[in-house]
């Protein structure tokens, strides 16, 4: 681990995509591929050319290999990804119906069992910036009270700290509130806070500025407001602008999200003075620009990590 390392904290996992256009009682054909948003945020640093790790837990069976191998492909650090002997790895089985509806089954495994002594605080008090983005993480403990204790302690160790609340419905369905406090709590030690425009209702605002105002007052730092092709609203509290993307055709935006986070963490960690990066509005404004060429770039493509963009591909859309 450098000087400019960023390590990603949180799931890593199996999805499996149907592809008969059917429900998942029906549905015979399914496609295998890595998943888990900071995995994925882990990968783009990487495929950029940054220095990046992951840290989370997966069962020791073959989906665990895979991914390990995964990871290893496009050089990210997995010396602290954890292989559990005795839980399986998990798994996503995801199937789009022909009327547009999601079939959505969750065998939750390996991950939920991340605890605080599996984080190896050595190389976590090494890193430049720690980021935290997981759709499972807040799930439920030990992994929820593992992860906002470790974020305290980046807080404390005056690291650097991203978050991505990473919301899905399909997991939160009855529980939205409790989402939305636990977030919170995140929010609070976040310096770097990205969110969809979906996410953004967490803040229980009317519109988008006075959202991000809510999420400044909660404790954020920077603030990212993904909004598709119309670009990304960017705050550091004192200005506010929304960042243009680049006109691409869309054929998969998945992943587009973790890629966005993933090139603003690869330059943020080149940055000398990443403590006062907020106080910068004319560099966030760039780093931000280029950030929204990667996530634009990603849905040119199909996969998620077979589609992030290495950083000769980003600099010749600029």
């Amino acid at each position: 681990m450098g000087s400019q390392s960023v390590i990603c904290i949180g799931e890593l996992l199996i999805d499996f995509f149907c592809t008969d256009d059917v429900d998942l009682t029906e549905g015979r054909n399914f496609l295998k591929s890595a998943g888990g948003a900071p995995a994925n945020v882990s990968a783009a640093i990487a495929k950029l050319g940054g220095d990046a790790a992951f840290s989370g837990k997966t069962g020791k069976d073959p989906f665990g290999y895979f991914l390990k191998q995964t990871l290893d492909a496009v050089h990210v650090d997995t010396s602290m990804l954890i292989m559990d002997e005795k839980a399986p790895t998990t798994l996503a089985f995801v199937s789009l119906k022909q009327n547009g509806e999601r079939d959505f089954v969750f065998n939750r495994g390996a991950d939920a069992l991340f605890t605080l002594e599996d984080i190896d605080l050595e190389k976590v008090n090494d890193a430049k910036i720690l980021h935290f983005g997981s759709a499972t993480a807040l799930l439920s403990d030990p992994f929820c009270t593992a992860y906002l204790r470790l974020m305290s302690i980046a807080k404390d160790n005056g690291q650097f700290v991203s978050f991505d609340p990473n919301y899905r419905e399909d997991l939160w369905k009855g529980i939205v509130s409790e989402f939305i406090s636990t977030a919170k709590k995140a929010i609070a030690v976040s310096d770097f806070v990205k969110v969809s425009d979906e996410e953004l209702e967490i803040s229980g605002a009317k519109d988008h500025k006075e959202g991000v105002a809510i999420l400044h007052e909660i404790g954020a730092g920077i603030v990212a407001v993904t909004l598709g092709k119309s670009g990304t609203l960017l705050s550091n509290g004192k200005d506010l602008d929304i960042i243009p993307s680049i006109p691409v055709t869309s054929i998969d935006s998945t992943g587009a999200g973790d890629a966005f986070v993933g090139a603003a963490l690869y330059q943020l960690a080149r940055t000398d003075e990443i403590q006062t990066a907020a106080e910068d509005f004319a560099k966030l404004r760039d780093i931000v620009s280029f950030a929204n060429k990667a996530g634009a770039l990603v849905c040119t493509k199909i996969g998620a990590i077979d589609a992030l963009p290495s950083l000769k591909e980003v600099e010749v859309s600029l």
